[in-house]
């Protein structure tokens, strides 16, 4: 397992929409173990394949002691209404308050291609959505209720 280099906000790569996996083969092991470590490594609790440099639909998240794998994710449902404050590991130091569901159905598949559907709230919820979001391009701070604030620090989009 390799720590891979986590890519930064104002790389274009991190703004472009992830290819769905067709193969689930020792590269994506491969890949989702290396996310694993560079996750730690970096103190995360979510990453996404894009913020490794590889525009594939797959994510790991660990909240509360649960380790999750997704590839191909699709959140299916989405509930109530949840405001905290989140980061990221390719914007920096900055964070946000952000609206997003306080509970979500999401179906994936594991990395041999077993199908599964999972429904989880709050943080698990919260972390799924943000690193589904890096699948679309999509980064916290385009959804920060505090855009002013980290535009005004000097971030980027």
């Amino acid at each position: 397992m390799a720590i891979r280099k986590v890519v930064k906000i104002g790389e274009s790569s991190l703004r472009k929409k992830s290819k769905p996996v067709k193969d689930f083969d020792e590269d994506l092991w491969q890949l989702l173990d290396d996310m694993k470590t560079t996750m730690y490594e970096n103190d995360g609790m979510g990453l996404a394949a894009p913020q490794v440099g590889v525009l594939r639909r797959a994510v790991i998240v660990e909240v509360n002691n649960v380790f999750i794998e997704l590839v191909n994710p699709e959140i299916t449902a989405r509930k109530g209404e949840d405001i905290e404050e989140e980061g990221c590991l390719s914007v920096g130091a900055f964070r946000g308050r952000v609206v997003r569901p306080y509970e979500i159905t999401v179906k994936a598949f594991d990395r041999f291609g077993y199908p599964f559907t999972i429904t989880c709230e709050k943080w698990l919820a919260r972390c799924i959505c943000h690193e589904v979001d890096h699948l679309d391009g999509v980064l916290f701070v385009d959804k920060s209720l505090d855009k002013n604030k980290y535009l005004k620090q000097g971030g980027v989009l």
